[in-house]
């Protein structure tokens, strides 16, 4: 079994929730000494009512850090329109010396969202499908021209352009996604889904790929993990139910199955089954009570993972 490359999830400033920038960027530095692979950025634009801009928290983090992989999980691409995007990310890449990995999902969870920003969210999916060919010509091509049905563009070139075509990968469950991650992505970050599912997953990608011309070996496989970890487990669950409840306003029994809790060493060996499915990247969504606590724990979980593998 392969070791992963895991990631923690570093929540975004908001004063007035008791978070500022400083905390942020203080979390993201111990992040990166604690010997962690990679830091994530959420994004949502108004998420029944609070947003945060994953390029933003990425471009601040960028600038602070050295090593850490830097990976949006998932920024919401439908939202927005894909030339700027496209000047946003290679701006960050450049900033982090080519560290960027553009995590991108669909989202819909709450439609207002898509609504309070101009989009349809019937038509997230098909949107997200041309951004991802847009971006993918702006980095490397001048004199863009595109005719979809959701964007068009004639004659565009975007400099600066990022140190190498910057990978790009899907997130989501639904059978949609999986064939979006085969025929567009450079890798696959799952969520909420069993070992079984997971693997059923792999094979849809890779059927969706090789039906594209792509090799299927070029799609990174991984998982997303929302998570608590401490000594004592009851606390842990009940401190992940209670931040996924609010989050996602449904009971956390829907997705308490694919949702570890327990010490660390528990935790690490509910996702060493899906390591072993296949899984070379580990995203982490932990539910602590600081943000200090987010990346010890976080830590914590991948140094008991490297022992199982």
């Amino acid at each position: 079994m392969k070791m992963p490359n895991v990631s923690v999830m570093i929540r975004a400033w908001d004063v007035r929730l008791g978070a500022t920038a400083a905390m942020t960027l203080d979390a993201a530095r111990r992040a990166e000494a604690q010997g962690l692979d990679g830091i994530l950025a959420g994004d949502h634009v108004t998420f029944y009512g609070y947003g945060n801009d994953g390029l933003i928290t990425l471009a601040a983090i960028a600038a602070i850090t050295e090593r850490v992989q830097l990976k949006t999980s998932v920024y919401l691409l439908p939202l927005r329109h894909p030339v700027p995007v496209a000047l946003q990310v290679a701006q960050i890449d450049q900033l982090s010396m080519g560290r960027l990995v553009l995590g991108v999902g669909v989202g819909g969870e709450d439609p207002h969202e898509f609504w309070s920003c101009g989009v349809d969210p019937r038509t997230r999916g098909a949107r997200t499908n041309e951004a991802i060919q847009v971006l993918r010509r702006l980095w490397s091509e001048d004199g863009v021209s595109f005719a979809g049905r959701h964007f068009q563009i004639e004659d565009v070139t975007v400099n600066p352009r990022p140190f190498r075509p910057v990978p790009i990968y899907i997130g989501g469950r639904s059978d949609a996604a999986l064939v979006r991650a085969g025929r567009l992505g450079d890798g696959y970050t799952g969520i909420w889904q069993s070992v079984e599912r997971f693997r059923q997953a792999r094979e849809v990608i890779g059927a969706a790929a090789t039906g594209a011309g792509r090799d299927p070996a070029g799609v990174e496989m991984g998982m997303q993990f929302w998570t608590s970890a401490g000594p004592d487990r009851d606390v842990a669950r009940a401190t992940v139910a209670d931040r996924m409840e609010a989050m996602y306003r449904v009971p956390f029994e829907r997705f308490e199955r694919y949702t570890p809790s327990g010490t660390p060493a528990e935790v690490a060996e509910f996702i060493a089954r899906y390591v072993e499915a296949g899984a070379e990247h580990i995203n982490l969504v932990p539910a602590q009570e600081t943000l200090e606590e987010t990346v010890e724990r976080a830590a914590e979980i991948r140094e008991a993972l490297l022992a199982l593998c």
